[in-house]
């Protein structure tokens, strides 16, 4: 493997600003693999891991400066824009080291023996234990929320696992930066620098997901880059989890009565959230099945305004920009497809928003217009206009899985009446989260959150948001008929760590 330059690049004028470092090599990923290896042990006390979680939070916002600097540089996303993800990277640190301390995560499940069941239960104590070293792959959407010290790696060292991080090539100055805050963090508690690894380039991340001491993995990012990690960490002599967000369309149903009803609103609220963060968020509605006729024809035209009135913006890099030219060129040129908006080039390095209106009728079956039902990363939304209810079926009938799936409703079907039912329970089937009467975007960190979805939103069924993402990084083990004294201290009968368990079916606190 030939060790390339890795450069920080401003997305705003193209340019290469600094070499960061050079591609990691064969020998140098094997080093970052075994060093957190080693570093698995500093992380068996979970009151040390809870501590570092918080240490890592603070180290952060003691650098926001320095590091809402770098990642504007690189990224172009705005002061404003990632001061508040630091700030929710931060939260979400914290969030886990509450959970750590806590303790339920680990599912203790206690059952003393019982010779009168049939057939006769032994001694047996079950709890979670970590998997081992996760290979976190960075997202470039996101680079503090899903990045270094992003969610994945959040949850990864709330379970005891060290992590070894593949860099997004848009912003390798940051997330060195990042990576030295924590291992800052980590020293303050006595833990290895080898605990948070850092790694770069194309082959690296090859490399890293067929380590034999890599035990998990953690992607956000394409469905192409996803997939072949995907295939390559079940293809390796011993198989591991693969944890991968690849891609989403986050359809939109709006009924006929609640564009009637609001169809101004209707039309606003999705031009704000098709072109938030210049359309480069995962959970971006990406298709909307709206109504023929004048109700829909009031929805189309508020829409209109408001994506009129939206600037041209900078995509992450020039790559992303030229596919999402071309991309929504190709969409454009489909026979039906009419363009009230037009997107595409805003200039040299910028795109301008816009949508696609097509009839429903094109989507309901197989043919040229199966381009529609991709995921086009930028500024641009498909609306698909409806004759009736089973136009909305036929095309609800063909899409592939999500991470979101919202209906707009009238007041009186969001009260029950009408169809509000039926169609939740033909959205339930294709996403992780179903939103009522809002809009995907905006991802809250919280206990309730699901962030994953049927294939190719996610190649699992856990989610990479909220408390439960810990049990990505985590294995079962039950111990039979085993002495006390050789016992894991979670599973011993006078509970001296006072963890949440399962207790001979009683559920203590």
């Amino acid at each position: 493997m030939a060790a390339a330059p890795v450069w920080s690049v401003d997305p705003r004028t193209g340019k290469q600003r600094e070499q960061v470092a050079v591609e990691a090599t064969a020998q140098e990923v094997d080093a970052a693999v075994r060093a957190a290896h080693e570093a698995r042990g500093a992380l068996a006390d979970r009151t040390v891991r809870a501590a570092f979680l918080r240490s890592a939070a603070e180290e952060l916002e003691a650098a926001t400066d320095g590091l809402v600097e770098t990642a504007d540089a690189e990224t172009a996303l705005g002061p404003v824009r990632l001061t508040g993800e630091l700030a929710r990277t931060c939260y979400q640190l914290r969030a886990f080291a509450d959970i750590v301390d806590e303790g339920a995560f680990l599912d203790v499940v206690i059952n003393h023996p019982d010779d009168t069941a049939t057939p006769p239960i032994p001694d047996l104590r079950r709890y979670k234990v970590a998997l081992g070293v996760v290979a976190v792959y960075s997202a470039s959407n996101f680079p503090f929320a899903f990045s270094v010290a992003g969610g994945d790696t959040a949850s990864a060292l709330a379970a005891g696992c060290p992590v070894v991080v593949k860099s997004h090539p848009d912003h390798p100055a940051l997330s060195e930066y990042v990576a030295k805050v924590l291992r800052r963090a980590a020293a303050r508690h006595d833990i290895p620098e080898g605990v948070v690894g850092l790694v770069h380039g194309f082959e690296a991340g090859v490399e890293l997901i067929k380590h034999p001491l890599v035990a998990a993995a953690g992607f956000t990012g394409s469905v192409r880059g996803g997939r072949a990690l995907f295939d390559a960490a079940a293809a390796r002599p011993v198989p591991i989890p693969f944890h991968g967000e690849l891609g989403s369309l986050n359809p939109v149903v709006v009924t006929e009565a609640a564009a009637a009803e609001r169809a101004e609103a209707i039309g606003a609220g999705l031009a704000g959230s098709m072109t938030l963060g210049v359309g480069q968020f995962c959970v971006k509605p990406g298709l909307v099945l709206a109504p023929a006729g004048a109700a829909g024809d009031a929805l189309l035209k508020s829409l209109t305004d408001a994506v009129s009135d939206t600037d041209a913006g900078v995509l992450l890099d020039h790559r992303m920009r030229d596919n999402f030219v071309a991309g929504v060129a190709e969409r454009a040129g489909l026979p039906d497809v009419e363009s009230p908006v037009t997107p595409g080039a805003g200039g040299e390095h910028t795109v301008s928003a816009g949508f696609l209106t097509v009839p429903a009728s094109r989507l309901a079956a197989e043919g040229e217009h199966d381009l529609l039902l991709e995921e086009c990363f930028g500024p641009v939304t498909v609306v698909a206009r409806y004759e009736d209810e089973a136009e909305v079926k036929s095309v609800l009938s063909r899409l592939p899985g999500n991470l979101t799936a919202t209906v707009q409703l009238s007041e009186e079907e969001a009260a029950g009446q009408g169809r509000g039912a039926e169609i939740l329970a033909e959205l339930t089937p294709l996403a992780g989260r179903v939103l009522v009467n809002g809009w995907p975007t905006g991802v809250a960190v919280a206990p309730a959150q699901h962030h994953g979805g049927p294939y190719p939103a996610t190649t699992s069924t856990s989610t990479s948001v909220g408390g439960t993402a810990i049990e990505r990084w985590m294995r079962p083990v039950a111990y039979q008929n085993t002495p006390s004294a050789l016992l894991p201290a979670e599973l011993r009968d006078e509970n001296p760590l006072g963890l949440p368990r399962r207790f001979n079916g009683r559920l203590e606190r």
